[in-house]
């Protein structure tokens, strides 16, 4: 086996086994703290010497968690909660819940009586961003989940040790973003390979995933393994994880040249930049973020980053990953398909749930897209 092969192994046992990894940190001695999705101030965590293990639910049937969720909500959140009902996160001293979206909400108010041992730190964000008040704002909530974090594990804070975690965090989104451009220029990755070193990254310390990474561009500069050459699709959604789905891709040949996706490369946009003091430096990096459906955007710039993505990696398709259910997402996916037609972009859209068992209906729609792709090409 090469080396290559050595290390993506090593990318899929983390993200197929997190439990493992999780035990691992606890039997060191180590605090960890779930990070439900999109955007927690995991440098926060970092910083104070505790694990950011990220949680954005799993490919299982909903039982417990039907009891607090009504069946038409984000399976994510549904997910999470089943997970947390079920004993999967015993150990955690706490789960950070943004509020950004309705389903987040709901699931942390849940939380708080699904799983009373675990206990539920909320993370207020502003909707409008471009203002110093909105900096405040957050500089104010990010104060109050340090001092809940204090008093939960008895961790201090610290303004140097902050600064720190900023330049890892801010190192480990330099190689996500040279990786991404990479397998844009040479997709020699499958989908399920791909998908690993993203979700993988959830579960790891930053420095020891940073070095994985760096010791993946080397071997890919490397490698002589060939691209594929079938067809280029960039996708976006909240997650497209499901190992069946990616499957899917990986069988039709289809190469993912770059992605629009929450729980992959939306996460490393944006840097910490260093003009105060630390933590607020982390409060006015989330007012710079943008480009994202649970983020208030009243021109939607997102469907304008697709298509020039689309565009620049020289896409033939742009695959809305729909996460069921995600109102969010669907808002954004009529003004997405306009913008994909506006510019001659073919914009496809199939829709998963995390309790998907069958999929036959996304055979069929990924079979449709390759041969339409086919016959456009020949013509």
């Amino acid at each position: 086996m090469e080396q290559l092969d050595i290390l993506m192994k090593k990318f899929q046992d983390v993200s197929e086994h997190p439990e493992v990894q999780m035990k691992s940190y606890l039997s060191q001695g180590k605090k960890v703290v779930g990070c439900a999705p999109v955007y927690t101030p995991e440098e926060i965590l970092h910083s104070m010497n505790i694990v950011p293990f990220g949680l954005w639910g799993a490919d299982i049937e909903i039982e417990k968690a039907k009891s607090y969720f009504p069946a038409f909500i984000c399976s994510i959140t549904q997910s999470i909660l089943e997970l947390g009902m079920n004993g999967s996160y015993e150990g955690m001293s706490a789960i950070l819940i943004p509020s950004l979206c309705d389903s987040l909400k709901c699931l942390g108010e849940n939380w708080k009586y699904a799983v009373p041992h675990i206990p539920f730190i909320p993370m207020v964000y502003p909707q409008n961003r471009n203002s110093r008040g909105a900096k405040m704002y957050t500089h104010s909530n990010y104060s109050r989940v340090i001092e809940d974090l204090e008093k939960i594990t008895g961790e201090k804070f610290s303004q140097e040790s902050l600064a720190k975690s900023m330049g890892i965090y801010n190192e480990h989104n330099r190689l996500m973003r040279e990786l991404d451009e990479c397998l844009s220029d040479r997709p020699v990755l499958t989908a399920v390979e791909r998908s690993a070193v993203y979700k993988s990254a959830y579960f790891m310390d930053k420095e020891i995933h940073s070095q994985w990474i760096q010791e993946l561009l080397s071997l890919l500069k490397q490698s002589d393994r060939s691209p594929k050459n079938a067809m280029r699709i960039i996708t976006t959604g909240i997650i497209s994880d499901n190992k069946t789905f990616l499957s899917l891709l990986d069988q039709y040949g289809i190469a993912v040249v770059g992605d629009d996706m929450a729980s992959e490369s939306r996460q490393y946009r944006v840097d910490s930049e260093r003009k105060d003091l630390p933590l607020l430096d982390l409060s006015e990096k989330f007012t710079r973020m943008g480009h994202c459906s649970v983020l208030f955007d009243e021109e939607k710039k997102r469907a304008d980053l697709i298509v020039s993505m689309a565009i620049e990696r020289k896409a033939d398709a742009v695959l809305v990953v729909m996460t069921k259910f995600c109102d969010p997402e669907e808002f954004d996916y009529v003004i997405i398909k306009k913008a994909c037609e506006k510019a001659g972009i073919r914009c496809h859209m199939i829709e998963q749930d995390r309790q998907m068992s069958t999929f036959e209906q996304t055979h069929t729609s990924l079979q449709t897209l390759v041969e339409t792709n086919n016959i456009l090409t020949e013509v």
